[in-house]
């Protein structure tokens, strides 16, 4: 059985699929267990979730320090522990350090959420960290993604983080942005401008703990936006000189 912390809208987007293959416990603090067992999954108390062979952390990254510490007595040798933000470094980090080398842990980030992979996950994208993880573990893991449709990307976290701080944070970073300035359809606009208003589509169904958690954990977000903001700042300078 799996069991999966966290029953947000990627919470619920991961018992839906996972239910269709197997048996699915799901620890939910906000006690929606009509939602989980509508999904062919199971809700489940603390002890009953942690006890799992796999067990999939879907908190936020501000969370994920605490939950381990819930979960640390009731997790069984050998249980494989995998979490699923937006950034890898620092969960690496934490679950190297707090899980004993019994458990193995394995960093992921699924590259699709709730809206875009609603109907299908074929063709969308997961990275996959290896942690402390045996090959067996790992091979069985990364097999099912594959037979799922997905396509696996096998990086270190430091190297995630990089890019992601570009792909992710930059790119939410810009759509907040947009969001506070108004940008709004227009009667006259051009192809360009549709697409830039795209970008508030992607950011529109996220929370700000979202946001703030994958610029405030990403080592090498504040570097990314501040280079970008330079470079408007040197382009609007030359406007206006």
């Amino acid at each position: 059985m799996i069991g999966i912390f966290g029953f947000g809208r990627f919470g619920e987007l991961m018992a839906r699929y996972l239910a269709e293959d197997f048996p699915v416990a799901v620890r939910d603090t906000g006690g929606n267990s009509q939602g989980i067992e509508a999904l062919g999954a199971r809700a489940a108390d603390l002890e009953t979730t942690a006890a799992q062979d796999i067990l999939i952390l879907s908190v936020p990254i501000s969370a994920i320090t605490d939950t381990l510490e819930m979960i640390l007595p009731y997790l069984k040798p050998g249980a494989l522990v995998l979490d699923v933000s937006s950034v890898k470094v620092l969960p690496d980090k934490w679950l190297g350090e707090m899980l004993p080398s019994s458990i193995s842990y394995l960093p992921t980030h699924p590259m699709f959420g709730p809206d875009s992979a609603a109907d299908s996950l074929k063709g969308r994208k997961i990275v996959l960290c290896p942690g402390r993880v045996t090959p067996e573990q790992y091979v069985c893991i990364k097999s099912y993604l594959e037979k799922k449709g997905l396509d696996v990307i096998e990086t270190t976290p430091e190297a995630h983080d990089r890019e992601i701080a570009v792909s992710l944070a930059l790119t939410h970073f810009i759509g907040r942005s947009l969001s506070g300035f108004g940008a709004e359809e227009l009667q006259i606009d051009t192809e360009g401008y549709k697409r830039l208003l795209h970008i508030l589509d992607v950011v529109e169904n996220d929370t700000w703990q979202l946001f703030f958690d994958m610029n405030y954990y990403n080592p090498y977000a504040g570097e990314v936006r501040d280079s970008f903001l330079y470079a408007m700042e040197e382009i609007k300078n030359r406007l206006e000189s």
